[in-house]
């Protein structure tokens, strides 16, 4: 049970939402199974539930990890960021702590350049989804009349940013930056929704942005 339970936990961490059914034919196992495990992580805190709208016909029941269960995944490198960022922002003064995070994302922007030049927006976000996955993010978008949603279903930087928010400008920037169109975040885990969600409109792209804004 505790390698099934450990499997199940691992898999709403990187794709939280899920129903049963989805659930069960991941894991490989009978759905049965699954509800016995969930109850069981159910009573412990670790995950919850509710329902959700999906299309025409009756809502469908999704399971996600609380913030109880997270912790179950924190490592090393994560205490060490939260304690550099306290000795951070202990130092500096508020503005310059939040000048590093958008040049540091800045940066990041710069060694893809050339990659999402001659891209179509669209293909830049694919680009930019793929780019945000490997740095541990599960993420989706979809176009939606004269804008595009991009999504991001969960976020590496969760922990972190219960206490220190400020890392929420590297993908934002990151964003921005690659598609030189502002994005509008207008959804955010850390405020307590269930994904991050950027508004992007729809039109023409140029050349990435990675100037760096001055600060007064």
């Amino acid at each position: 049970m505790g390698k099934t339970r450990d499997r199940l936990l691992r898999l709403l961490l990187t794709r939280p939402r899920r129903t049963v059914k989805e659930l069960a034919e991941e894991l490989g196992i009978n759905p049965i199974s699954v509800r016995h495990h969930l109850t069981r992580l159910e009573a412990e805190g670790l995950i919850t539930s509710e329902e959700e709208r999906h299309g025409v016909g009756r809502p469908r029941r999704v399971y996600f990890l609380t913030p109880l269960g997270l912790e179950k995944f924190p490592s090393r490198y994560v205490q060490f960021t939260v304690r550099l960022l306290q000795q951070l922002k202990e130092t500096l003064p508020p503005h310059m702590v939040g000048q590093l995070f958008t040049q540091m994302a800045r940066q990041m922007a710069q060694d893809y350049v050339d990659q999402v030049e001659d891209l179509s927006l669209e293909e830049r976000l694919d680009f930019l989804a793929h780019l945000l996955q490997q740095e541990g993010f599960t993420v989706e978008w979809e176009r939606e009349g004269d804008r595009y949603l991009l999504r991001e279903i969960s976020c590496p930087y969760l922990h972190i940013g219960q206490n220190h928010p400020e890392v929420c400008a590297v993908d934002e920037t990151l964003i921005a930056a690659l598609l030189n169109i502002p994005a509008a975040r207008v959804q955010c885990i850390l405020d307590g929704d269930h994904v991050c969600t950027y508004v992007i409109p729809a039109q023409q792209v140029g050349p990435p942005n990675l100037k760096q804004e001055q600060t007064p």
